[in-house]
Parts: C-alpha cells; structure tokens; sequence
C-alpha cells in the first residue's frame, strides 16, 4: 500500500503533522505542516525541514528504538516567535518503522508561564528594597544607634516609610487579584458618574493646594450621567487617574476632570461616556505610552518610588475598564503633558 494513501487523512487535522518513513526521508506532509515549514519537503532528508538539534535528535532516537518522545521546536510566525510542543511517535509502515510527528502551538502557555515568572520576580524585587532597609536599620537601632535618640528617630521615620511602601504594594497585589477574578462578570448597577467624581475629586482639593496644583472639574452640571458599573471600582480608576495627575502635574499647573456623555463612540459603536483626565506636566515620549498598563512599568523609577508609587495603579485601572466593557486612551505630549480618557458604555 502507497503512503500516499495516508495524506488525506492527515490533511484532514488541524494541527501540522509529518510522516517520515524509514529512509529516513520525509513521505508526507498536511496543509498545516506546510503553512508551518513554508515549504513541502517530501522526497527529502527530514533534516533539511526540521533543522533543530532537540528535535532531530528524537527523531533519529524513535526512529532506531521505537519509543515516543517530546520536545520543543521554535518557529516564527510573521513578526512574533511561536512555541511548539512536538510529538514524535514510531508507526509501522509497509517499508518497515517510520516516525510520525505532531506539532502543538503552546506559544500562549509558554507567554503565560513567561508572565508568572516575570510577575514573581518583579513582586520580589519590589519587597526586597524595603524589607533590606528595614533589617539594616532594625540591626543598627539594636546596635550603635540604640542610645542615640536624633539617629533613632531618623531611622524610624525611614522605617515607617518604608513599611507603608511595603503595605501599598500587598494592598495592590490583592486589588489587582480581586478585579482580575471579577473580570469577566460585567457589573450591571447604575453608578452616576457626576456625584461619583464630586466624591473622589473632594478629598484631592488640599492634596492639590498642598502641592500648588489646581483641580478643575468640567461637569454636565447638577445633571446625572448614569453608567452600568461597580461604583467601588470605578472609585479605584478616578482616584488613581487623578492622584497620578496631581503628582506628576507640577507646581502651578491645573489637574482638569472632564466628564462628557457621547450619543455614539467609534470606540464602542454605542453610547458613551468619557472621562477624561488632563495635566500639564512633563508630558511622555511615544515609547513609554503602550506599556503604561504593563504591571511594575515605570517611566521614572526612582521618581515613582520617592512618591509612594507600586507600579501597578494604571495595571489595575485597565482590568477594572476592561470588566466594565470600555475603553483606556492615553495620549501625551513631551512638555504639554498627558491627557487619561476613560469611555464607558452606557447600556
């Protein structure tokens, strides 16, 4: 019986598949495999397809000892890589043992993985600073400053901070993991949006004079704007959007809040409604803007920490849009500052 038979049943699979018979050359090939090699192969030495030592290697072993194996193959698929699963098992054929291989994208689970381990290392990097400090000084408060009052109280002023930095960072370690739970459950209550931003912007009026700037709401008046929604989290996104603004704003500028209903956005093809918050500050280069959401991504580093940022308010901000079904846009300016717009549905 002709191999050939075999290849309208493996053209049928979704997923690539080669059959390499015992010459050690390749006999057949699915669409899927084509798609994924960019070139049919058949007639020649599978060497000259696979190319990888990893997956060479099991093919020469399963072809000599008949036992299955898996590996890895690395492919790349337009402008990203793509993470394979490949699968070689011995089949006996007319001509004698051949070996058919399998291949299994898991280039998701691999970035997946890829973010844990980031993820982990980045919360371990971000407590170890603190915890550090805090066992430098608690050494030197039993040590050498023990009976120094003007160190002591210096040191713990320190050590105050440093503990509140730490507890910001597990309080937004445990926001973000509450809201990436609730994700895909759409809240459904109605929230008024006007009163909402009254409440939030109301306790920033002396953080804002303390710090030179002027807070300006543009509101509809005493008119409501009703949105579906968590009016909890939609608290969470304000107050952060508008503490960022404050801080990074500048003495002498003005935090604007502009809240305006919009009878269809492109955005969402639907009612809207748009909460945008502008400064005028520093502005940000073009590069930072698409990372901004990115967990522990910073512009200024050593800016952020000296004013008491986690790195993970805008990560929260965007998974708490993303479960109310709306949009974040950002835009800035070097020198002009950035501009923060919220868009949520209406219905």
């Amino acid at each position: 019986m002709s191999i050939k038979v075999y290849l309208p049943i493996l053209s049928a699979l979704p997923i690539p598949v080669m059959l390499v018979g015992p010459s050690e050359r390749i006999e057949v090939v699915n669409a899927a495999a084509l798609r994924l090699f960019g070139a049919d192969g058949t007639g020649r030495h599978y060497i000259t397809a696979l190319r990888q030592p990893a997956i060479l290697d099991a093919v020469e072993q399963a072809l000599k000892d008949g036992e299955p194996r898996q590996c890895s193959y690395l492919a790349s698929s337009g402008s990203s890589d793509t993470t394979w699963r490949a699968s070689i098992a011995a089949v006996l054929l007319p001509q004698g043992r051949g070996v058919m291989l399998s291949f299994e994208d898991v280039s998701a689970m691999e970035e997946a993985s890829q973010m844990r381990r980031d993820f982990v290392a980045n919360v371990s990097h971000e407590l170890r600073t603190p915890l550090t400090a805090l066992l430098g000084f608690v050494e030197t408060l039993k040590g050498a400053a023990r009976d120094d009052p003007v160190a002591r109280a210096r040191f713990l002023d320190i050590m105050d901070r440093e503990a509140g930095r730490m507890a910001r960072l597990v309080a937004d370690l445990l926001s973000l993991s509450r809201v990436e739970a609730e994700e895909r459950r759409r809240p459904l209550a109605q929230v008024d949006m006007v009163a909402l931003i009254r409440a939030v912007a109301a306790p920033f009026e002396p953080v804002a004079q303390q710090a030179g700037v002027t807070l300006d709401l543009h509101l509809p008046g005493d008119e409501s704007v009703m949105v579906p929604g968590d009016a909890g989290q939609l608290r969470q996104v304000l107050t952060n959007l508008i503490e960022n603004a404050i801080k990074y704003g500048g003495s002498g500028k003005t935090v604007t809040v502009t809240l305006s209903p919009v009878a269809v956005d492109p955005a969402l093809r639907a009612g809207a409604v748009r909460i945008s918050v502008a400064d005028q500050g520093e502005g940000l280069a073009p590069h930072h803007l698409p990372r901004l959401t990115e967990r522990f991504y910073r512009v200024d580093t050593h800016r952020s920490r000296e004013i008491g940022g986690t790195g993970l308010g805008l990560a929260i901000v965007k998974h708490i849009i993303n479960r109310h079904r709306g949009r974040l846009r950002i835009e800035s300016v070097l020198g002009q500052g950035s501009i923060f717009t919220v868009i949520l549905p209406v219905e």
